[in-house]
């Protein structure tokens, strides 16, 4: 499933470059990997999913500004990868100073090879074990998954499930309730009920934590995995292993019993009418219901029919599994909320108030946006939060542009409000793509071509001086500028499009362009 950096240091097709780590990480070389990949382009942060070795031969980043250095890094930091390795030669000597700058603050170790190495020989020889590896996981997992429920299916309990579990993974292995109750164990001996272990849950801490490995008292590790019911966390399955003992089975067995210990923990709390109903609405606004039946729902399931609401979607490798972590966030922000796990999707609907002041609404809606920002979730994953609608049948209206929000942000970017994007999605509604490619072309084709020829960034420099309502400050911060080099760049920009906009009535034309361009 992964190997640690150091290891994947030593293979003979990557140890002959020569490797070099550059910088200080912390734990640099424990770093887990569970892929190699080479790219050149410098844009290729979005298609990565989080722990990869990435090979770049550095010709790409040798032909751009220091602040594209830089931003490369800072990308590729966030997305998570084990470590970034440069091949140095005639295209880049050496790496740049600002690039190890940003690399160190971000945490991303990178590694300099020296010697001339194919890059595919390494990926084949790596990759190809790291595949083997995560096919017998697999396949152990679904066998041990199988096996409980062929259990659950003879009418066996918690304990006979979960001594399956332990006799395929050679961990002991147990089931606590959110108070750290045992529910369930096999394999060995535990602390009594009430003493949750290190790293459990408690009543008070009912947030998504799973597949996190503290140690264990007696030397080896313990793998927890969230066991939800119904988008509600029911319980923790917790998987002590001895030294030794294989973390990556157990992981990937762990997160094949969910599903399995769900069904058994459902038999024992059958749902409630509001919590069907809470169900039944998320799939009526997720296939734009009609208004009459939103306004039955809605109610039955504690939302005010005339109360203001917003809609979240969360797309994500991992929705089904954020779902417990997402109704815990949700509801500590809200006072009614419901959720729906569809696909790649998880999509949510909060009550924002029960039909007072519009003020109030998009109060509760800003401080529901920045609990959803330090909410932690796979890498890769962006959440859209919808525009406040007025009433429980503008739900799907705020879950529709919800959507289109994130069809217009590229992957990882965070939390993305629909509010801040009106003008993209009107223009994207109801402007033809030749009218907008037209119009952007008469205000800015200067600066497109300008961009084209040199590699520069004016336009990105342009845009994000607007959106801060020009102020310079403010932009060169946000470009990692200092403000003399903003104002050079700015002045170029004011050449190509006919001068200064803030005193030639062309500001808003300008800035319209800009974010049509985006589109």
């Amino acid at each position: 499933m992964s190997m640690l950096l150091g290891e994947a240091l030593e293979f003979q097709s990557l140890k002959s470059a020569g490797p070099k780590l550059l910088n200080d990480v912390p734990e640099a070389l424990f770093r887990p990997v569970r892929w190699v990949h080479s790219s050149e382009v410098l844009d290729i942060a979005p298609l990565l999913s989080g722990g990869e070795l990435l090979l770049s031969g550095g010709q790409a980043l040798a032909g751009v500004t220091v602040e594209r250095q830089a931003e490369y890094v800072r990308e590729l930091a966030a997305r998570g990868i084990a470590a970034l390795a440069l091949e140095t030669g005639p295209a880049l000597p050496f790496v740049p100073a600002a690039m190890l700058d940003v690399a160190q603050a971000a945490g991303l170790p990178v590694i300099e090879l020296s010697q001339v190495v194919p890059f595919v020989g390494v990926m084949q020889e790596i990759n190809s074990i790291l595949v083997s590896e995560s096919v017998e996981h697999l396949q152990r997992g679904d066998q041990a998954s199988h096996a409980m429920a062929a259990e659950l299916a003879h009418g066996g309990g918690l304990d006979q499930l979960l001594a399956v579990l332990a006799e395929r993974t050679g961990a002991s292995v147990r089931l606590v309730s959110p108070s750290g109750l045992t529910l369930g164990a096999a394999g060995g001996a535990f602390p009594a009920d009430g003493t949750a272990t290190e790293g459990s849950a408690s009543a008070r801490e009912p947030a998504f934590t799973a597949n996190s490995t503290p140690t264990a008292d007696d030397g080896g590790s313990v793998i927890m995995v969230d066991v939800p019911v119904r988008g509600v966390l029911a319980a923790r399955l917790e998987l002590h292993l001895p030294d030794g003992g294989d973390g990556s089975l157990a992981r990937v067995a762990g997160e094949r019993s969910v599903d399995i210990l769900g069904l058994a923990l459902l038999q024992r709390m059958p749902p409630g009418l509001k919590e069907l109903a809470g169900i039944e609405l998320m799939r009526a606004i997720n296939s734009g219901g009609q208004h009459w039946q939103l306004q039955q729902l809605g109610p039955a399931s504690g939302f005010p029919v005339d109360g203001h609401v917003a809609a979240v979607v969360i797309r994500s490798t991992g929705s089904g599994h954020l779902r417990p972590a997402v109704d815990a966030l949700l509801r500590e922000h809200v006072a009614h909320s419901a959720s729906y796990a569809n696909n790649a999707e998880l999509i949510a609907l909060a009550s924002l108030s029960d039909g007072a002041a519009l003020s109030d609404g998009a109060a509760t809606r800003r401080a529901l946006m920045e609990a959803l920002r330090n909410l932690e979730v796979p890498a890769g994953s962006v959440i859209a939060v919808g525009p406040l609608g007025r009433g429980i049948a503008e739900a799907p209206w705020s879950l529709s542009e919800s959507r289109r929000a994130l069809d217009l942000t590229p992957a990882g970017k965070g939390v993305v409000d629909a509010d801040t994007l009106a003008v993209e999605l009107l223009a994207q509604e109801a402007l033809d793509p030749a009218t907008r490619e037209g119009f952007v072309q008469r205000q800015l084709g200067a600066v497109v071509e300008h961009d084209r020829l040199k590699k520069s960034e004016l336009m990105r420099t342009l845009s994000v001086w607007l959106d801060t309502g020009c102020n310079t400050a403010q932009a060169a911060r946000e470009l990692h500028l200092e403000r003399q080099s903003l104002h050079h760049r700015l002045q170029r920009i004011f050449e190509l499009c006919g001068g200064d906009p803030r005193g030639n009535g062309r500001l808003a034309a300008l800035h319209l362009a800009t974010r049509l361009a985006r589109v």
